[in-house]
């Protein structure tokens, strides 16, 4: 596919069209921040995306748009890109339900920073302060969509069995046994059985442990409903987690596919399992933007905003972030020490350039339900636009962190900052002024 970028005086035209709709908006920490946003509280999913696992404004503005659409339009569902067992523990204090046994600690594992900061921190305090106010069956709950949690979904699987059929759990300790010994590496089971160093997958044993918890559903939800339905999340975690690592050595697009669709029905499953549910989703763009509209698509992945909008068409809604510069949490490579980086300002062929040439510090532009065809038009057009992860290499940042894409067919909006910060992780400790029973500090 040849694809043909706008020319300077093309960018400038686009720039044009966007300043004249583009809405000031206050700082993130402003209480007339989230007002404007009061216009997707019609939506049923409202899918709140970032350019960065670690920048500051994110977060926040996520936060406040989120109270927003909590207290004034009865969202009651906040699923984050986070493992679902460390984002139990964060549900079990928003929603009052006490501590739940877990293997060691939340987000112990890289990137530690990417839901242990005070950013979050100050979400989940002041979600659990708006459930205390509720009757227990219509408090909002905080809900992990990831697929990475294979070790804690193993142990979260058999302590439930232990409470309701030793045996089982006796059982369930055979099946997982195949997948035991890799489960502080998963990547390398993955990669023994593609290369065949390992004669046979684990699949029929953890596909077989699913069944039969389900084979069990009717009774197990009777004693304890949300108890089970943890545990069933966390075998289907299992299930997912052992195609995933076996697919990451055959692809990049099956792998990414496999784990999009395990959280988009994963989404569906929430959806289905709260009552009258409205739901919050934070990921990163490139999970909560249309694939179809860039060149994620364009090479055959897809994602959770693509399979979103497919589902529920105009009862969702799909906001992208950007920046064009500050410094981000990031670490130069899997597995390293997170370092606050400066963030390089945007590439001159970017969307967040011609954002940039807007000349506000935040904006927001919003084309939902627009008729605009001038700004149809402006938005059609394929730039570049950047995507840091977890990982940031200024060094070899073209190849590394831009893909092209169409914004307005990606998202519905787009909230602009133009200079940002980095999150602020919290430490090993306690932070001064938690409550004692913070998850965290546990």
């Amino acid at each position: 596919m040849t694809i043909h970028q706008p020319t300077l005086a093309a960018r400038s035209d686009i720039t044009a069209e966007l300043r004249a709709r583009a809405e000031n908006l206050a700082a993130p920490d402003h209480p007339d921040f989230a007002l404007p946003f009061e216009r997707f509280g019609d939506a049923r999913i409202v899918l709140l995306g970032e350019a960065t696992h670690g920048t500051h404004e994110f977060y926040t503005a996520r936060a406040a748009i989120s109270r927003r659409l909590i207290e004034r339009h009865g969202f009651n569902v906040i699923a984050v890109e986070g493992d679902w067992p460390d984002i139990a523990r964060l549900d079990d204090y928003v929603r009052h339900r006490g501590p739940r046994p877990r293997l060691g600690e939340p987000f112990v594992r890289f990137p530690t920073w990417m839901w242990r900061n005070e950013e979050m921190l100050g979400f989940v305090d002041w979600l659990r302060s708006h459930n205390q106010r509720l009757p227990e069956d219509k408090r909002v709950s905080l809900r992990g969509l990831d697929v990475y949690s294979l070790g804690e979904s193993i142990h979260a699987v058999i302590e439930y069995l232990e409470g309701h059929d030793p045996q089982a759990a006796e059982k369930a300790r055979r099946r997982y046994g195949c997948l035991t010994p890799w489960q502080d590496e998963p990547q390398l089971y993955g990669h023994a059985v593609e290369r065949g160093r390992q004669a046979a997958s684990c699949e029929d044993a953890v596909v077989e442990q699913l069944q039969d918890l389900l084979a069990r559903r009717i009774d197990w939800e009777a004693q304890d409903g949300e108890a089970f339905f943890d545990a069933e999340r966390n075998a289907r975690i299992v299930r997912a987690a052992e195609q995933y690592y076996r697919s990451i050595y055959r692809g990049a697009a099956e792998s990414w596919n496999l784990r999009d669709r395990h959280m988009f029905e994963t989404l569906q499953t929430l959806m289905a399992h709260h009552e009258e549910s409205r739901a919050i989703v934070w990921a990163h763009n490139s999970h909560v933007g249309n694939a179809a509209a860039t060149a994620m698509g364009w090479r055959g992945e897809f994602n959770i905003g693509e399979l979103v909008r497919a589902a529920y068409r105009e009862d969702a809604v799909l906001i992208g972030f950007g920046t064009d510069r500050g410094h981000v949490a990031a670490a130069t490579d899997w597995g390293a020490a997170m370092r606050v980086m400066e963030l390089r300002p945007a590439r001159a062929d970017s969307w967040e350039a011609v954002f940039r040439a807007i000349g506000e510090m935040r904006c927001l532009v919003d084309w939902r339900q627009s008729g605009d065809a001038a700004l149809k038009e402006a938005l059609s057009q394929v730039l570049l636009e950047r995507a840091v992860g977890v990982v940031y290499r200024p060094e070899t940042e073209f190849l590394s962190h831009y893909f092209q894409s169409v914004l307005g067919e990606q998202f519905d909006a787009f909230i602009w900052f133009e200079e940002t910060r980095a999150v602020t992780p919290l430490g090993a400790e306690r932070p001064h002024g938690a409550p004692e029973t913070w998850p965290f500090g546990l």
